[in-house]
């Protein structure tokens, strides 16, 4: 039986594994997507607090709170400058391991974000997620994308992480599933044994493009990595996928694991709950779709990707810390006094043909159009008023909130 690792001998893999990954991303910043001079195109509403806020709540945020937001693991800055733009009342803090895609970071800021952005509303830091009780204060949403599968100790990264979270605020996080990703972890070890020498990343990035161009077209790894093509053609995208010294992918059992060793955290769902739904999978078996409606949410999960393991390559949600208050907005009569906005991650609007926040096309009616043109105005308004001016429904108003075209919140700013 193998003897547990000391805490010396922890904190020494720990640091071994964070100075590879800080030299790996020296050598090939991430993300590689370019430095233009104006806002980033489009959005990704996780990245938009008002959105996180209905979404994990059903309720809007107040419009006067005082906001922070700390990207965790911020690599080359394209997360930092769209929560920029997305938030430009917060604060945003930034932080990553790797000085080379930090110098990137803040030269793509500093080009694309207005100059008000200053010292103080934009803050930049070269340091560990485990050392992150070093910044100040807390953090209403915390966006750690891809950076826990990176560490060697990722509970602990988590819990350090948790330490700076907000009473009543929400963790994004993004990290991989070992099922998607199975022919991209063939690939990674068979290019560890054809380049042993790890440490050597470009010559790594050689080897492995010469062995997708030496395999048959009909070979399943190559077969699998025409769905990378586009992206993977830059050697910073090749490298961080089949080459990165250090990942850890996980399966459902193995996530909830993780999630349940943090005691303050509350998991609120998977940002895009409609990849999740077993219907399209069961519809054509009643009995089937029956059996599943009894099992638990975490085991609805679970079958979902190994019934469809090629459509899960990650997860991407978010967890709360308590209090969380939380509306379904069932009540006719607190429906009727609630106070609506408009959603800010709309593409195309005003037109009463947009795409909402997950890029689904939207066609509105004159009435619908009318309301939601009626939410933009200076003086807020409660629905019961916005539907004596535009004669819609409640019925037709909890249809906008479930395409996530509306947000709403208590009348409290109206007393």
């Amino acid at each position: 039986m193998s003897a547990t690792p000391s805490a010396s001998n922890s904190a020494e893999i720990r640091s071994a594994v964070t100075q590879s990954v800080s030299t790996f991303y020296n050598t090939y910043p991430f993300p590689p997507d370019p430095i233009i001079d104006e806002a980033p195109p489009g959005y990704n509403w996780r990245w938009n607090w008002a959105a996180v806020h209905a979404f994990c709540t059903g309720q809007a945020a107040d419009p006067d709170q005082s906001v922070r937001i700390l990207d965790a693991g911020c690599g080359t800055g394209v997360s930092t400058e769209y929560l920029a733009h997305l938030n430009p009342k917060a604060e945003i803090v930034a932080l990553d391991i790797s000085p080379g895609a930090l110098n990137v970071a803040q030269e793509r800021c500093r080009r694309s974000l207005p100059s008000q952005w200053g010292t103080d509303a934009l803050q930049f830091h070269h340091l560990s997620l485990y050392d992150v009780e070093q910044l100040p204060g807390t953090f209403q949403l915390i966006n750690s994308v891809g950076v826990l599968h990176h560490l060697a100790d990722p509970q602990r990264g988590l819990r350090a992480l948790s330490q700076k979270l907000a009473p009543g605020g929400f963790f994004h996080i993004f990290v991989y599933s070992e099922l998607g990703r199975r022919e991209i972890q063939l690939m990674q070890e068979a290019i560890r044994l054809l380049q042993p020498d790890r440490s050597d990343y470009k010559k790594s990035v050689q080897v492995g493009r010469e062995l997708f161009a030496t395999l048959p077209p009909q070979n399943r790894l190559v077969q699998r990595e025409t769905r990378w093509a586009l992206e993977n053609h830059r050697d910073e995208c090749f490298a961080d996928m089949y080459v990165h010294p250090q990942e850890i992918d996980y399966s459902i059992s193995s996530l909830r694991s993780l999630l349940d060793s943090i005691d303050n955290l509350t998991f609120l769902g998977f940002s895009n709950p409609e990849h999740w739904d077993l219907a399209p999978l069961l519809e054509k078996s009643p009995e089937l779709s029956d059996r599943a409606s009894h099992l638990t949410p975490w085991e609805r999960y679970r079958l979902r990707e190994i019934l469809d393991p090629d459509s899960i390559t990650h997860y991407e949600f978010f967890l709360g810390k308590p209090p969380l208050h939380f509306e379904t907005w069932a009540e006719d009569d607190r429906l009727a006094q609630a106070i609506a906005y408009l959603n800010p991650c709309l593409h195309g609007w005003p037109s009463p043909t947009l795409l909402n926040q997950d890029y689904q096309p939207i066609t509105l009616s004159a009435s619908e159009f009318q309301f939601l043109q009626a939410c933009e105005g200076q003086e807020p308004k409660t629905i019961a008023a916005l539907n004596e001016l535009t004669g819609l429904t409640l019925a037709e108003v909890r249809q906008l909130i479930q395409k996530r075209l509306l947000f709403l919140q208590h009348d409290r700013i109206l007393m």
